[in-house]
């Protein structure tokens, strides 16, 4: 492996946060609308209660978020967000169910935004750097300047001008979550901006996210039930407040479904972002996390936790 683990530990810890392709030049439309006339997709205006209770409103989108044919509907676009050679492209396909207010388009919008976000903001820039790590020779060097150059890819249609930065991210996650998006509502909470900052808002939150047993929200609630939970009395009892929860969460994702795949957005995140990269150009992200980032002692803990949070869906293990 690239990294010793206490590095890779430290690391993790840190990250809270084929087709043909486009040239630039002719065949873009414009900027990317992050916002429309009205400055939103639409009057998403639910909120929580103080008391952490979900109102009427978001109870309403929640429901239709579980409407027969919803899950089917949510695997086909998180499939697009995956594999897509062209996320502008797939972004456009997404805008009119945005624009409608359908919570999970709204949700892979945000999603977008977050992983082109350090291309768009200087593609120059962002090239000049992959080529400086690539000449550095480390040895991480080669696996994050491949990762590097698959974010350029995907992302080489977006600009400066699209304005891909955190404020939109966050409005555009506020608004998904409003809609009834549960990983929407997670990342919230991981960002340290939940929808409501009540300990019973939180406790209930985590929760649902369990409960769900969509591999989404427990990727985007991880962070929030690492080390940012240590000490807090909402997740007494939960599998929460270190780093080996964190990624408990995160692996239990990936036995749900997630893409943890070498080359999927989690791993690619880490590497691209991070410089925690694998040197095995196939190695998955379990894989990864067990051979780099947990000590030998600590796999059995882990793997009690990721059993804790997936015995109530009978996940076989």
């Amino acid at each position: 492996m690239s990294w010793n683990k206490p590095l890779v530990v430290a690391a993790v810890l840190a990250l809270l946060v084929g087709a043909a392709l486009y040239q630039r030049a002719g065949e873009r439309p414009g900027p990317v609308p992050a916002m429309d006339d009205a400055g939103d997709f639409g009057n998403t205006a639910a909120l929580v209660t103080s008391t952490g209770a979900v109102p009427a409103p978001a109870k309403e989108a929640a429901a239709a978020h579980a409407l027969p044919g919803a899950d089917d509907r949510r695997r086909q676009l998180r499939r697009g967000f995956e594999r897509a050679p062209d996320l502008y492209a797939y972004l456009q396909s997404l805008l009119p169910a945005a624009r409608a207010g359908e919570a999970d388009a709204i949700w892979l919008v945000s999603r977008v935004y977050e992983y082109c976000a350090p291309y768009a903001g200087d593609p120059a820039a962002y090239a000049d750097d992959t080529r400086l790590f690539g000449e550095m020779k480390l040895r991480a060097s080669e696996a994050m300047t491949a990762a590097r150059e698959r974010v350029s890819r995907r992302c080489m249609r977006f600009a400066p001008e699209d304005g891909l930065d955190y404020r939109t991210i966050l409005l555009r996650r506020t608004q998904a979550a409003e809609a009834g998006s549960l990983a929407a509502e997670a990342s919230l909470l991981a960002m340290g901006e939940p929808l409501d900052d009540s300990k019973a808002y939180r406790r209930d939150l985590a929760d649902r996210v369990q409960r769900s047993a969509d591999p989404e929200a427990f990727i985007a609630l991880a962070p929030a039930m690492g080390v940012m939970a240590a000490g807090d009395d909402a997740h007494a009892g939960q599998v929460a407040g270190s780093q080996l929860t964190e990624l408990a969460w995160q692996l239990a994702g990936c036995e749900l479904g997630q893409d943890c795949s070498a080359e999927g957005p989690l791993m690619t995140n880490y590497c691209a972002n991070g410089g925690i990269c694998s040197q095995d150009e196939e190695q998955d992200f379990q894989t990864f996390v067990y051979d780099a980032a947990i000590p030998r002692q600590g796999a059995e803990v882990v793997d009690d936790m990721i059993d804790s949070l997936l015995r109530s869906e009978g996940v076989p293990r």
